[in-house]
């Protein structure tokens, strides 16, 4: 009773799931699925175990030290970390903001041709940016649930409402080095799945639903494995798609299409736009959370730079309102479009989901240290948790060396 009573007071885990499962995860899994059938399946479940382990660290912190995870970098590391994070978040940002947009352009479109890939873009972005800023916390989570059950619902009937007993379901564990495509896939898979710098809006998520002690901790972990199981089961369900749906011959920013297409032949005609909306759904649940969540970390940088002595979460210079707040909510919104006139959509959402990837390593280093050190020490990292840290750190570094020099 207790935890279906816990599962009614959720709600942050929820947003950082629909966040996290957008761009990267599905043309990453569609492009695996269509391309390796499931054999990397594995790679779904993997990055979705390490995304929780990582956000439980974050929540650990926050709840247990009572800062944000940027306030403790701040405090206990050299300020050239929170300077390397700072031009890091520019950079990443200006490209997400530039994939998010490609991806709910190519949703879109696929739905209603009469306007461009860029003309849906843009009326995405703007719509996002007009509904942060005028929308309270609790419309935006209620939002995002709503967007998170109507893609995993309808991945979820088209899986099983398909004969999938013709595909095989052995799994090769080890990157083949010699296969390029290969090792990319499967550091996209990994690196796409329930985000990457997202993880990180988490904090400030739980700030707005009002935990802000330790006395919340279980119900953050009851709220993150919801979140983490949902989005394992969306790339799963998309990959079985592809591998059954999407032909082989078929790769980039037709993929989605040509399974939306061949679902509408062997289920029904009407599946066709269901599956579509369930996309655009995934895409534009990804670009809110990040239009949302990703302002409050400008909002905190600027604040620790600044040496402001005022820590509390739900600080004024933290708000919604607060210029830098406001200010790189319009940074995320109006100057990535100008990448799209590069006319790479699908290239720009891959890249997205490698470079996301790369910011891993990063955050696995310093949860380990900050929950291992700086913490009180009945809440810090046992067995399981620092192997899952060493875990995280290893595999994510070895896949970017990979994926540099192979």
């Amino acid at each position: 009773m207790k935890f279906l009573r816990s599962l009614t007071l959720i709600g942050p885990g929820f947003v950082v799931a629909a966040t996290g499962l957008g761009a990267g995860d599905l043309v990453a899994a569609a492009v695996s699925g269509s391309s390796l059938g499931t054999s990397i399946m594995w790679a779904v479940v993997f990055g979705a175990i390490i995304k929780l382990a990582l956000n439980e660290g974050l929540a650990r912190w926050q709840l247990c030290a009572g800062q944000s995870v940027l306030r403790g970098w701040a405090n206990y590391f050299p300020r050239w970390v929170n300077a390397y994070f700072f031009v890091y978040l520019l950079l990443w940002s200006f490209l997400v903001g530039a994939a998010l947009m490609a991806a709910c352009g190519l949703a879109a479109n696929a739905l209603l041709p009469q306007l461009s890939v860029n003309t849906w873009a843009f009326i995405h972005s703007l719509l996002a940016l007009i509904l942060v800023l005028f929308g309270r916390y609790s419309f935006f989570e209620q939002a995002m649930k709503v967007l998170i059950l109507l893609m995993f619902a309808t991945v979820m009937v088209a899986v099983f409402s398909l004969d999938l007993s013709a595909i095989s379901f052995n799994q090769t564990l080890l990157v083949d080095s010699a296969d390029k495509t290969h090792g990319r896939l499967v550091l996209a898979v990994i690196g796409g799945v329930g985000g990457s710098v997202t993880l990180l809006c988490y904090g400030y998520w739980m700030s707005e639903k009002g935990w802000y002690d330790r006395s919340a901790l279980p119900l953050a972990r009851i709220d993150l494995v919801v979140a983490y199981a949902i989005t394992a089961l969306f790339g799963m369900g998309i990959m079985l798609l592809a591998a059954k749906a999407a032909p082989a011959s078929i790769q980039g920013s037709q993929i989605l299409l040509a399974m939306a297409d061949e679902l509408g032949r062997t289920l029904h005609p009407l599946f066709r736009n269901v599956f579509l909306i369930g996309v655009w759904a995934a895409v534009f649940s990804s670009m809110l959370g990040v239009w949302q969540g990703v302002p409050y970390l400008f909002a905190d940088l600027l604040r620790n730079w600044q040496r402001n002595d005022d820590i509390e979460l739900g600080a004024p210079s933290l708000a919604v309102s607060s210029w830098p707040y406001r200010g790189f909510l319009l940074y995320l919104a109006l100057p990535p479009m100008l990448l799209l006139l590069m006319s790479k959509p699908v290239w720009l959402v891959m890249l997205y989901a490698v470079t996301g990837a790369f910011f891993m390593p990063f955050l696995a280093l310093t949860l380990f240290y900050l929950n291992n050190r700086i913490i009180a020490k009945t809440h810090r990292y046992g067995i399981v948790s620092n192997l899952m840290m060493g875990l995280a750190l290893l595999v994510f570094s070895a896949l970017g060396v990979q994926h540099f020099f192979y």
